[in-house]
Parts: C-alpha cells; sequence; structure tokens
C-alpha cells in the first residue's frame, strides 16, 4: 500500500485526469451508503486507503481523522476516554468518517444534540480539479471564511473528495434512562413529546411505534433521558406520571437492553425495518416540524404503519414508488418533504424514477447548481446522485 501523502497525490491526478476527460467518478469506501440517493454513476474511487486517526485531544474534545478510517475504529479510539459522536451516526454496514460526514445521517438523538454538521469543525478535500483544499479548522470557534466545511455534510460527494476531517466529540452522558409508554396512541405520544419539550427535562431520544414483539402488541412510546444523573432519575419521576396520568403503562428498561435497542433503531436492525409489508414497499423518510399532527396516511391508501422518531420530526412510512406524489403532497403540506429512502424488494433501482429527493424550488435549485458549478465545473463528481 502507498504512503499516505503519495495516496493523496494519486487521489489528486485522478481528479484531475478525469476532469480533463469529462469522465464521471464515484466516490466509495465502505459502500455502507451505495442504496442512498438516486442510481450510482461514474467509475468507483475507492478511498478506503486513505485512513487513520491524525490526532486526537480528549481535553479538547476534538478528533482529527482521515477520511477512509472505519468508524468503529473511531467510535472504539473515543469509548476508550469515555467520550462519543453524540448524533449517533448510523453505519449500516462497514461506514467510513468520509461516508459519515457525505451521507449527513444521524441516529436517535439528532433532535437533541443536532446532526453531523453540527459537529464537522473543518475538512480536508479535493474538488473536481483534484485541487487540495482546506476549510475550517481544529477549533470549536472558527470563523474565518466561508462554512465550506458544514456545506460538505449530506454533499453526497457531489461537491468534492473528503480526505480529512476534523469532529467535535463529546463525553458520555453519567446518567440514563429508557422509559417504556406502554399504551400511549401515536396522537397522544406527539402531544406529550411537544409538551415535554417545552420543558428543561433531559429529552435525549424518542421513539413511537406499534410494538408487536412483546407479549401484547400495542402502541407504545420510547423515551431516553441522557444528563446528570439526578436530573435524569428526576425527569424518571416527571414523565411517569404524565404517562400514567392517560391510563398508559410506565416501565424503566434494563440498560443493556435499551442500549441494545437504541443501536438497533439508528440501523435499521428493528422488526419495522426489516419487515416490508409488502414486495412492492419502499421505506420512506418523512421529515416534518415536531409539531405536525398524526398526518391521514390511510386517505393516500398507505398503510398506517409507521415508526416516528426525533420528537415527531422523523417519520418512517411503508409505500410504494407509485404514490410518491401523494405522499410528498401530504408531506408539503405538513411542512416537512419525503425522501425514498430504501427501493422496494420487487422493484429495486427502478422505484427511484419518481425521484429520491423532493424536488426543489427555483431558487435552491439554483443555488444547489451554482454551488456545483464551483467545486465541479466539469460534472464528473458522483453525478445524478442527488
Amino acid at each position: 500500500m502507498p504512503a499516505m501523502q503519495a495516496t493523496l497525490h494519486y487521489f489528486s491526478e485522478r481528479l484531475r485526469a478525469a476532469s480533463s476527460s469529462a469522465s464521471p467518478v464515484r466516490f466509495r469506501a465502505g459502500g455502507s451508503k451505495d442504496f442512498y440517493g438516486q442510481s450510482l454513476q461514474g467509475e468507483v474511487f475507492d478511498t478506503r486507503a486513505y485512513r487513520g486517526i491524525l490526532s486526537y485531544e480528549p481535553s479538547e474534545l476534538v478528533m482529527t481523522v482521515r477520511a477512509g478510517t472505519p468508524m468503529v475504529e473511531v467510535q472504539a479510539a473515543l469509548a476508550e476516554q469515555g467520550q462519543c459522536l453524540p448524533f449517533e451516526p448510523p453505519q449500516f454496514g462497514a461506514a467510513t468518517v468520509g461516508g459519515m460526514v457525505a451521507s449527513g445521517l444521524a441516529g436517535p438523538a439528532r433532535a437533541s444534540v443536532g446532526t453531523v454538521r453540527d459537529f464537522v469543525l473543518g475538512v480536508r478535500m479535493l474538488n473536481g480539479l483534484g485541487q487540495d483544499l482546506t476549510f475550517g479548522g481544529q477549533v470549536m470557534k472558527n470563523v474565518a471564511g466561508y462554512d465550506v466545511s458544514r456545506l460538505m455534510a449530506a454533499s453526497l460527494g457531489q461537491l468534492g473528495l473528503i480526505t480529512e476531517v476534523s469532529l467535535k466529540v463529546l463525553p458520555v452522558a453519567p446518567g440514563e434512562a429508557t422509559l417504556v409508554c406502554a399504551g400511549v396512541s401515536q396522537a397522544q405520544a406527539l402531544a406529550l413529546l411537544n409538551q415535554w419539550g417545552g420543558q428543561p427535562l433531559p429529552l435525549n431520544a424518542s421513539a413511537w411505534v406499534h410494538d408487536d414483539t412483546r407479549h401484547t402488541a400495542q402502541d407504545c412510546l420510547f423515551v431516553r433521558l441522557r444528563g446528570a444523573v439526578a436530573a435524569v432519575e428526576a425527569a424518571v419521576l416527571t414523565l411517569s406520571g404524565h404517562v400514567q396520568a392517560l391510563g398508559a403503562t410506565v416501565t424503566r428498561m434494563d440498560a443493556h437492553e435499551a442500549a441494545a435497542d437504541w443501536r438497533a433503531s439508528g440501523e435499521h436492525a428493528l422488526p419495522f425495518f426489516t419487515q416490508p409489508p409488502s414486495s412492492d414497499a419502499c421505506l420512506w423518510r418523512l421529515s416534518v416540524p415536531q409539531t405536525a399532527p398524526v398526518l391521514n396516511l390511510q386517505a393516500l391508501g398507505v398503510t398506517d404503519r409507521s415508526y416516528i422518531e426525533w420528537h415527531g420530526a422523523q417519520r418512517w412510512v411503508w409505500a410504494a414508488a407509485s404514490q410518491a406524489d401523494a405522499l410528498r403532497d401530504l408531506t408539503h403540506n405538513a411542512g416537512g418533504h419525503a425522501v425514498l429512502f430504501r427501493t422496494s424488494t420487487l422493484h429495486g433501482d427502478a422505484d427511484k424514477a419518481v425521484g429520491v429527493f423532493s424536488p426543489l424550488d427555483a431558487v435552491q435549485q439554483r443555488i444547489q447548481d451554482q454551488l456545483k458549478k464551483q467545486f465541479d465545473p466539469a460534472g464528473i463528481l458522483n453525478p445524478g446522485r442527488i
């Protein structure tokens, strides 16, 4: 394997050549997010060789790492120091740091702690011309120049190849508790979450689902509290009282069982995600305001089977690709947008013909097109991915 600096030089030269010949390329490391976005195009540009933790200062809460580094290595290093990436990025397989930033996906705690871009302090990258660029830095307060480092989050590789990332990390919270509130309807769950969101409670994550994996199938609201031990314990009593006032039951999960369940939630390993209702059903992610009411999915002929997290802001549903327009209209009317997250087992990538992402308005589309042109004049980087 070539030395790291030689590998970076190789990447740069390859991008220069691709730009000159207008040959499309697509960046790929672990391939864990290949399913996400429009159909893949271009020659594979493997980035796994450029890996390793460059610096880690636990006392400064900052880590700088090469983009090809596996996430498991990063998380292991953080765990040794009692620290973490609090937005809980999903891996979906052999994820790398570059893929984590480029996809911009976050896990159960996202609504409380922020998303990927909120923890990116700086990036080093190669643009579509193979130029080596650096943005941001390694400190919390950095206001020099344009905030391109955070712009790279969720760009799906269309603005450049991320080579190095500086990340803000945080200590693991000393106190934690997960409550299972059984017998809480979706409307009741949303009302409770809105009520709790306006109070000084250490609410970290939530999930509502019709749970048929327990002894009695019923609607369940799962709530995770994190923070100071005293604050968590006080909140357990407060939340339990509110739930019991509705006639529902509250139990506290075993810590190890809860950790496994929240991890399975973020990795889409729960039965809701692994057992689609039909072979033509696609998994849709609906992003709406936390205060949005229950969506009338049945009116569209869509199963009302839902998985709701981020305190109501992210709602997962199963629906055929043919229902895309109706589903997007419903979500738009609620103040949000819909993304076709995973295609059906029956049609595969053919489902993506309806568009993975909701169309942007004219102003947003113009801004996006201009950004792409500045970073990738030849249009060779992950073409058509968004």
